[in-house]
């Protein structure tokens, strides 16, 4: 996959062991940080670590805060050293869709806060040409913009030193805007009318719009993307449970409101048309009914 991806394998180097006394035990980055300076420094030039995953890193309990900032300060320092950018990799939790991206690492929340830029990529919907789409998002930098990322896939390229080989590589494609919270919503969502996402879109909609005459659009937008939901998901959840838009002031006055639906009465049986009658649509009344009994109710 490096050869695939254009690097130089002379300059990749692998660690896969450290010597402690006479004996050869796994690398462990919790203790092998100071031999793995001096390897740095023997080699020269290294320009990026990648700790593969950062949670190796914490010998202790990596959920808890302070243990995981006292973990991962020799990393930063070593980076600071060398001059080197170092890549810590993790994964999300399992059930943490729809929340702060930051927020679903595995862990304490003290790997995303020591980093400086955080960076996550999903698995998106195949578009229409069904071709392999991830996306990768910035979802927190202390240098530079948090948000915006790009779209990507994964194929296979044949190896042009040996042919017959094949590996996967990355295939960088459009720039896309928008937060990684909203871009991952979008990405890890569901088109399908009876997935949860969007069953949780309608059902959160409808209870806010229950109950009150209407509601400012821009204050139910704001509220559902509170909640992780994108303005694809919101603008379906309208549309589906029915809410109507009415704008309201003049001007910069101007507010767009949203508001259920008021239910349909029921048509009492006596008001039906006879057979072979029909009302019309428009211009005309419809037919004085007969009165209901005293014990029947519209519903």
């Amino acid at each position: 996959r490096l050869v695939a991806m254009g690097a130089d394998p002379e300059r990749v180097f692998f660690v896969t062991g450290a010597r402690v006394g006479d004996e050869v035990l796994p690398f462990d980055p919790a203790r092998d940080m100071a031999q793995l300076a001096a390897q740095c420094e023997r080699l020269g030039s290294v320009r990026l670590l990648i700790v593969d995953p950062v949670v190796s890193i914490v010998a202790g309990d990596s959920h808890k805060n302070t243990e995981v900032r006292r973990a991962l300060q020799p990393l930063v320092d070593l980076g600071a050293a060398i001059g080197a950018a170092v890549l810590g990799i993790s994964h999300f939790s399992k059930g943490s869709a729809s929340r702060d991206p930051t927020e679903r690492v595995v862990g304490s929340l003290a790997f995303g806060a020591v980093a400086r830029v955080v960076m996550c990529a999903a698995k998106a919907k195949p578009g229409d040409d069904d071709e392999d789409r991830r996306i990768l998002a910035r979802t927190k930098s202390n240098i530079g913009p948090d948000e915006g990322g790009f779209e990507y896939g994964i194929e296979q390229a044949e190896l042009d030193r040996w042919p017959g080989v094949s590996a996967s590589r990355i295939e960088w494609r459009q720039q896309v805007a928008g937060t990684a919270r909203e871009l991952l919503a979008e990405a890890e969502s569901d088109d399908n009318a009876d997935s949860a996402s969007t069953r949780d879109a309608d059902e959160l909609l409808r209870d806010m719009l229950k109950g009150v005459d209407q509601m400012d659009s821009r204050q139910a937008i704001e509220a559902m993307k509170a909640q992780g939901f994108t303005d694809k998901q919101i603008r379906t959840a309208r549309e589906r449970i029915g809410a109507k838009s009415e704008r309201s002031g003049y001007g910069a006055a101007m507010r767009s409101y949203w508001k259920l639906p008021q239910p349909c009465p029921v048509v009492p049986s006596h008001a039906q048309p006879e057979k072979g009658h029909e009302w019309a649509s428009m211009g005309a009344t419809e037919p004085e009914a007969a009165a209901p009994d005293t014990d029947s109710e519209v519903l």
